[in-house]
């Protein structure tokens, strides 16, 4: 899943106060699936929510880098030059960025992660970002497959998409959060 709603800031920013919000609502709606595992992106935003998940199934939080986005806007850049490098690797699935890695790169990443999970690891959640999930969901759908505001608009908040193995049940749901 997108981790909750985050500071508008440079770095490793958590959430805001609306992203708290998001990650316990979303965390009483896991309760009672059975969750097994949860699984975060090291960047903060990832842990904090996978932090409220883990605490409503009595579970701990296991970090894993694969979860991480492909970029992270860090200031040593411009924002605009930052943009402008997220949007060239967003229509070049193979432009490696001067901070981050390719598209596809990342989407094989995330495939990995959920390879090593399906089939016998039971219900897990994983907290990841709206890039990386979408260059998955590249890598197994193709751009045709996806619903076109993916591309355009992102991943929202809280969005949680679901696997059964590596094939893909939903995309992007926010019905948990209304």
């Amino acid at each position: 899943m997108q981790h909750g709603d985050k500071e508008r800031a440079p770095g490793d920013p958590g959430l805001t106060e609306l992203g708290r919000h998001q990650a316990q609502v979303t965390a009483r709606w896991l309760q009672g699936m059975g969750l097994n595992e949860v699984h975060s992106s090291p960047l903060r935003r990832a842990q904090e929510t996978a932090e409220a998940i883990a605490r409503a199934a009595g579970l701990i939080v296991k970090v894993d880098s694969r979860l991480r986005e492909r970029m992270n806007w860090d200031a040593t850049q411009t924002f605009e030059t930052f943009l402008a490098e997220w949007d060239r690797s967003t229509k070049d699935r193979d432009f490696v960025p001067g901070t981050g890695e390719s598209s596809r790169s990342a989407g094989e990443r995330l495939r990995v992660f959920l390879a090593a999970h399906s089939g016998g690891s039971g219900r897990i959640a994983a907290v990841a970002h709206g890039g990386v999930t979408t260059d998955l969901l590249r890598t197994l759908l193709g751009d045709a497959g996806l619903p076109p505001r993916l591309l355009g608009e992102g991943v929202p908040s809280c969005a949680v998409t679901t696997f059964d193995d590596l094939h893909v049940v939903t995309v992007a749901s926010t019905e948990h959060l209304t």
